[in-house]
């Protein structure tokens, strides 16, 4: 395992970060890709080509543009097998990123989703939105 800080990003804060370019997310993104690794796993990789795929999003940015972006983030990212399936937002579909935090021993989960960021931390992880990330990291 690497001495880098890792991170797990949810996918409305990487969806963000693909659509607005020097967006909070899009720097929390870009700061957490320059000192750490980013954490993904087999299952927050599926949800993010769905969500990516969605025409909804073609108005912002291409699809093609938008695999590059993905395709791109997958090959930095640092895949993590999650063998511990995790049971505790009250979402069930943002344990996830849960899993993967724990599986990763993540140093921070970045979210914008208000059913992960009500947790404040897992395991030990904080949870931030991608503003909180970004002064995180400027604060000692």
């Amino acid at each position: 395992m690497s001495d880098k800080p890792r991170f797990v990003f949810d996918a409305n804060t990487v969806v963000s970060a693909a659509l607005f370019k020097g967006s909070t997310p899009d720097r929390a993104l870009r700061a957490a890709l320059s000192t750490g690794e980013l954490l993904l796993s087999s299952e927050s990789v599926a949800e993010l080509r769905e969500v990516f795929a969605r025409p909804k999003f073609d108005r912002y940015v291409t699809r093609q543009e938008r695999d590059v972006f993905l395709t791109k983030l997958i090959q930095r990212g640092t895949l993590v097998d999650v063998v511990e399936p995790v049971r505790a937002c009250r979402d069930p579909d943002d344990d996830k990123y849960l899993s993967l935090a724990a599986a990763g021993q993540a140093a921070s989960i970045v979210s914008g989703d208000d059913d992960l960021l009500a947790l404040k931390s897992f395991r030990g992880s904080p949870i931030l939105s991608p503003a909180e990330f970004l002064a995180s990291l400027t604060t000692p």
